[in-house]
């Protein structure tokens, strides 16, 4: 099973350097990469949430669930399965933009990304949640584009983040719930 997931990432990197990367597009994919970088993006959006009344909630909901998302991420998996970069497996695949030297699985960006835009879409407005699980989406998908990550990276970053937001989201309501 292990094997075929990994030829299937495999396969699916070398469609993707092959057959879909446009050398005009490389800049575009790195740029939204990089607003994945440490989760920035994401922890600026919160702070200023945080900051008015009316979104306090769900800035503090986002905080939360990207603490959690991270703590399990990047605290404990990645340390545990130390996966290499799709890179460093297979030559021929050559990646983009800036190089990471931490493990493979699960993807990071992927992980802060949903974990965030999973609280927004269920917290805000669709006007807003939904752009912002559209860049999560975009940003999980650059991390492929540019060959840093395997398409079981991006999945397990994903279901981190489905864990985390879910497990903060409900606590978030039981709180609320409570309160009244």
């Amino acid at each position: 099973m292990i094997e075929w997931i990994q030829q299937a990432d495999a396969s699916v990197l070398f469609f993707i350097q092959e057959q879909l990367r446009v050398s005009w597009m490389n800049r575009f994919w790195e740029c939204i990469s990089r607003l994945g970088d440490y989760g920035l993006f994401w922890i600026i959006l919160a702070i200023i949430l945080l900051v008015f009344k009316k979104t306090r909630k769900v800035g503090v909901t986002v905080a939360c669930a990207l603490v959690l998302a991270t703590l399990i991420n990047n605290g404990i998996l990645k340390t545990l399965i130390g996966r290499a970069r799709p890179y460093e497996v297979y030559e021929a695949l050559i990646p983009l933009g800036t190089i990471p030297i931490d493990s493979s699985f699960p993807s990071g960006h992927t992980c802060a990304s949903f974990a965030c835009a999973l609280i927004y879409v269920r917290m805000l407005p669709k006007k807003y949640g939904i752009p912002l699980l559209v860049l999560a989406i975009l940003i999980a998908w650059s991390r492929l584009y540019l060959c840093v990550h395997f398409p079981s990276d991006v999945l397990g970053g994903f279901l981190v983040a489905l864990f985390s937001s879910t497990v903060v989201y409900v606590c978030a309501l039981r709180m609320e719930k409570e309160k009244k």
